[in-house]
């Protein structure tokens, strides 16, 4: 399991959520009526400081991590956080580790 965010998808969330170098993002399984990696699930972000986390990354200076009753979601999977920079915005690609 690992997490990885590019530089310019770190810089558009700088942008999107008002984040300085030093600031945490927090991203969480949640439930959903659409589905990302699991059906009824996909994956949410809130800006707060890591607790226990089992995964982190840091890039732009912003640490992206996922707490350990999280980590679940991404259970022999890592996660690559693009930017789109046609849509002005993120992309999540799932793929096996």
């Amino acid at each position: 399991m690992s997490i990885y965010v590019s530089e310019p998808a770190a810089e558009w969330y700088k942008k999107e959520l008002g984040l300085k170098s030093g600031d945490h993002v927090r991203f969480f399984a949640r439930y959903s009526s659409g589905g990302g990696l699991h059906p009824g699930f996909s994956l949410g972000i809130s800006v707060e400081p890591p607790q226990h986390p089992a995964l982190r990354t840091e890039s732009g200076g912003v640490v992206f991590f996922m707490e350990e009753q999280d980590e679940w979601y991404l259970k022999g999977y890592k996660i690559e956080v693009k930017y789109l920079p046609e849509h002005d915005d993120i992309i999540y690609e799932y793929s096996p580790e």
